[in-house]
């Protein structure tokens, strides 16, 4: 996965309490395999009317949040099953942060293992974020920890080891990689009648 450090994007406000993951990707989108080509299905039951005709009420549909790439979310953002394919969703729809009071645990995991980065923020701070016009821009800096929202900075808390793998861009296979001189040289004392034929 890609290196997380500083990113710079703009905002758009989704502020309800348990949004859950059928609600980020309906289930009816878990055929595919692969990680990409989610995007369209985001929030699909929300973002379209009948014969998928865009909803002009949600908000993922109004011009001025197209652009968007840090989601301002409620409370227990990402709650209910563990699909992985929820975190893919908001990745290939383009945003790169969600930012919420709290976040389903598993859901967590899924996103900081596929380079979203998720930012837990008090609700004061996070209605600031709702309130931003369209087109204005907030920092994100992982490596200090900050949101810097109009030069104002806000501190957020994140677990040493996602940390590192985000801002290096390790994944567990990324991880296993580093590794790979000792398994080469392990895998070299394995007898030959014990390997595999």
């Amino acid at each position: 996965m890609n290196a997380f450090t500083q990113f710079e994007g703009t905002t758009m406000p989704l502020m309800n309490d348990n949004i859950d993951t059928d609600q980020i990707l309906p289930k009816n989108y878990l055929k595919r395999v692969e990680k990409t080509g989610f995007g369209e299905f985001l929030f699909d039951d929300w973002r379209y009317l009948a014969k998928r005709k865009p909803n002009p009420d949600f908000i993922l549909n109004f011009p001025e949040y197209q652009q968007a790439s840090i989601l301002i979310a409620g409370d227990n953002f990402g709650s209910g099953s563990s699909r992985e394919h929820a975190a893919w969703a908001l990745l290939d729809y383009g945003f790169k942060v969600v930012i919420a009071g709290s976040f389903g645990d598993i859901f967590y995991m899924n996103a900081t293992k596929n380079g979203l980065l998720p930012i837990v923020l008090p609700l004061k701070v996070r209605q600031q974020l709702a309130a931003l016009p369209p087109t204005t821009e907030i920092y994100v800096d992982l490596p200090l920890q900050q949101v810097v929202i109009n030069g104002e900075s806000h501190s957020f808390v994140i677990d040493a080891s996602w940390k590192y793998k985000l801002v290096n861009g390790l994944d567990e296979i990324g991880i296993t990689l580093q590794e790979a001189d000792k398994i080469t040289a392990y895998e070299q004392t394995i007898p030959a009648y014990r390997l595999p034929k």
